[in-house]
């Protein structure tokens, strides 16, 4: 604990936001408890966390993504071990039963899907925001707020990005179809206009095998 709020206490003193990795209610209670400004990932929360969250106003970060394979997938093609299994189901679970309680109690809730785990590409940001309506229950015009402006105003950018309004950015894209009626349209993006500058039919290198299995549970 007094590691944690030695490094808060300087990271803000500096202007930086801390966003800590956690997938355990005791160490939500030490990350919130010492100025943690984000929560990535999370647990089940019990009642003292959800008020720490409110006192705090501390955010949630959501990162279904990286728990779903190993709590999800068989595990002949997860090469998971069974500890790794359930591990993964209750970190799924965990995360999940965080993000419904945070959004109860109106806990700013931003997404991210964890790069560099296993299964998680650069261009499939996309799912997290179907898994965030599949299994956290929120419609696809909340998680495309949660992802954008939501995003935004966790990192503390939300006064040049993450909206379409005058004097910000020029940052967009353009799909084939309304993610608002299907949020699956995301995975293929047309065009990227990043800070006004215009990108057409940007191409990106696809792993057939990850794609192929993660569909299953879209």
């Amino acid at each position: 604990p007094a590691m944690a709020k030695a490094v808060c206490d300087r990271s803000h003193e500096l202007g930086y936001k801390v966003a800590a990795h956690v997938e355990g209610v005791e160490g939500l209670k030490v990350a919130l408890r010492n100025g943690v400004d984000s929560i990535e990932h999370g647990a089940k929360p019990d009642d003292e966390v959800i008020g720490l969250f409110k006192t705090t106003g501390a955010a949630l970060c959501t990162t279904l993504s990286p728990a779903l394979p190993y709590a999800l997938f068989d595990r002949s093609v997860s090469n998971a071990s069974e500890v790794e299994k359930y591990n993964g189901n209750m970190v799924f679970e965990g995360i999940i039963a965080c993000s419904k309680a945070a959004l109860e109690a109106g806990t700013p809730v931003a997404l991210g899907n964890d790069v560099g785990c296993p299964w998680i590409t650069q261009y499939d940001f996309w799912r997290e925001l179907v898994y965030f309506c599949r299994y956290v229950g929120v419609t696809p015009a909340f998680a495309l707020h949660s992802a954008t402006l939501g995003n935004a105003q966790v990192a503390g950018i939300d006064d040049v990005t993450g909206s379409l309004e005058p004097g910000k950015h020029a940052d967009m894209i353009v799909t084939d179809s309304n993610p608002l009626e299907d949020l699956t349209t995301l995975r293929h993006v047309r065009h990227v206009i990043r800070d006004g500058v215009f990108i057409a039919e940007p191409h990106v290198k696809r792993k057939p095998v990850v794609d192929r299995e993660l569909d299953k549970f879209l």
